[in-house]
């Protein structure tokens, strides 16, 4: 299952950083996640020191 940002995200960029497969990007207001991309795998949510990425 894909995740998602949440408007917690305070764009630190701890989960773009850690991403394996470059899911994250900056979006217009905080960091986005491409759901085609995401492997679900959970590494952002980890690193989130707000924990802004849910599962979708």
């Amino acid at each position: 299952m894909a995740y998602k940002i949440t408007d917690a995200c305070v764009s630190c960029g701890a989960c773009a950083e850690n991403c394996p497969v470059a899911a994250i990007s900056q979006g217009d207001t905080q960091y986005v996640i491409d759901p085609d991309t995401c492997i679900g795998c959970g590494a952002c949510a980890e690193i989130c020191p707000v924990g802004a990425p849910v599962e979708d």
